[in-house]
């Protein structure tokens, strides 16, 4: 088959996270098809990251602010690499609808069973279908027998492996050789953590240890930082809400002693670079989407309602994140923290 396959266009435009895990499969693609090229097809928000992969030959975005004329740039750039296969690891009608523009004569996606949105219309090829409590990255790892591959027991991501810029290099200096992370929220209003639970966590940190606080986020989290902030008084705590691109926080992540947070893009970040990232759980499903590596410092209250995949809990006011409590999560940090020092 390898003398067949000369070009793979991998199709994977969405979430931080799922981005971040989907980069497992290129290196042992590559491994298998050294000289085949890879191209990933992406939308802009998680392009930067992709584009940190040397193992990537191109990328190709995906411009959704701009429906027809970036469509109409899409399906140019799509026809003209006369990909030889598609692997479409989104499995929405989107995806699906772009494999089959990129004219791909084998076009895998998932089982029609694990499917969203008709999108095994658009396939000729189908992994098997698998359990719905499979991990997440697992089940992007089972597109590779599809291509006669099998993936290895170490995977590489291909994030924080180039030289640290500038900008990464004096944060860095400004938090010291041993510092935690907390990533401040999510996408999801039903994932985030009371504000309340994360000045108690400092707490815990500051008088309890040694380490430096890196308070992350996005933009959306600028007041919650501010609130922590606030109630701080030496220069232990940083806030660095909205000031690092995701490039930037790979590196910051990877650095790190240990990180806690939420389900969420950073999350996956800092699995892919290492760091042990203890993961406050309630509207989603650990065995799913726990942190590759860090599965064991997942916590998650028992309710019945949980997993329920709601962005907006509908009606117990986050009940599920409520009932975690700083305590658990600082017990959760410390295992982090012990399991860093040992691996180093």
């Amino acid at each position: 088959m390898q003398s067949e396959v000369r070009s793979i266009l991998i199709v994977l435009m969405g979430s931080i996270g799922d981005v971040v895990r989907g980069l497992a499969i290129v290196a042992p693609i590559k491994q298998a098809y050294p000289s085949a090229r890879i191209t990933w097809l992406v939308e802009p928000t998680c392009s930067s990251l992709v584009r940190e992969h040397a193992l990537l030959d191109e990328v190709l975005v995906f411009n959704r602010k701009q429906p027809l004329r970036g469509l109409l740039k899409l399906i140019s750039e799509l026809r003209s690499r006369h990909f030889d296969v598609c692997l479409d690891l989104q499995r929405h009608f989107k995806s699906g609808a772009f494999s089959w523009l990129s004219g791909a004569r084998k076009r895998i996606g998932f089982h029609r069973k694990d499917a969203k949105e008709l999108n095994w219309i658009f396939q000729t090829d189908y992994i098997e279908q698998a359990p719905q409590d499979l991990a997440k990255i697992l089940h992007y790892l089972s597109f590779l027998p599809a291509l006669g591959i099998t993936a290895g027991s170490e995977l590489r991501f291909g994030l924080a492996e180039k030289e640290q810029s500038e900008t990464v290099k004096q944060l860095r200096s400004t938090l010291g050789p041993a510092y935690v992370v907390f990533v401040l929220g999510s996408s999801w209003q039903s994932k985030d953590w009371l504000l309340e639970g994360y000045q108690k966590l400092v707490e815990y940190v500051l008088s309890q240890s040694s380490y430096r606080i890196a308070l992350c986020g996005d933009q959306s989290q600028i007041t919650r930082a501010a609130a922590i902030m606030a109630k701080q008084s030496g220069d232990r705590v940083i806030d660095l809400v909205g000031k690092t691109s995701l490039v930037d926080l790979a590196y910051i992540l990877k650095d790190a002693s240990a990180c806690v947070g939420p389900d969420s893009g950073p999350a996956h970040i800092a699995a892919a670079v290492g760091t042990p990232h203890v993961t406050l759980f309630g509207p989603t499903s650990p065995a799913r989407v726990a942190p590759f590596g860090s599965e064991n410092l997942s916590l998650q209250s028992s309710l019945g309602c949980t997993p329920c995949y709601r962005k907006k809990c509908p009606g117990l006011d986050r009940l599920c994140m409520r009932l975690l409590s700083p305590e658990a999560a600082w017990n959760g940090l410390q295992a982090a923290l012990a399991r860093k020092s040992r691996a180093v």
